[in-house]
């Protein structure tokens, strides 16, 4: 069969920080715990997907480290990681100099006359 052959993917481990962010559903999420902590029924309120749905892909945000639950009462709050954030802006600042140096490179070289024939 070729279930047998195919890989098992499980969606709920921790992906890399890019493959969180991939989800437009975590990826708003993450938007919106920038703005302060929530909980799942005001995430819902705020996205056009089920309240199910968002605590599915919170599930998955705090398998990756980027939100933290605290229970408050009978609900659960969700905030955002500031070590997670941080490190993906350092990500980003990497590749950000390392674009600005390629193209620097690129802009300082003589520019080559053309030879005709």
């Amino acid at each position: 069969m070729v279930r047998e052959r195919l890989p098992f993917v499980d969606a709920d481990r921790a992906v890399g920080a890019w493959g969180v962010l991939g989800d437009p559903t975590r990826r708003a999420i993450v938007e919106i715990l920038a703005e302060r902590p929530r909980a799942v029924g005001e995430l819902a309120a705020d996205l056009p997907v089920s309240r199910p749905a968002v605590s599915q892909a919170l599930k998955v945000l705090k398998s990756a480290g980027w939100v933290h639950e605290e229970a408050v009462g009978t609900r659960r709050i969700y905030r955002l990681d500031p070590v997670a954030v941080g490190a993906l802006r350092d990500q980003l600042d990497t590749l950000w100099r390392r674009a600005l140096s390629g193209f620097a490179e690129v802009v300082g070289r003589p520019v080559e006359e053309e030879q005709g024939p």
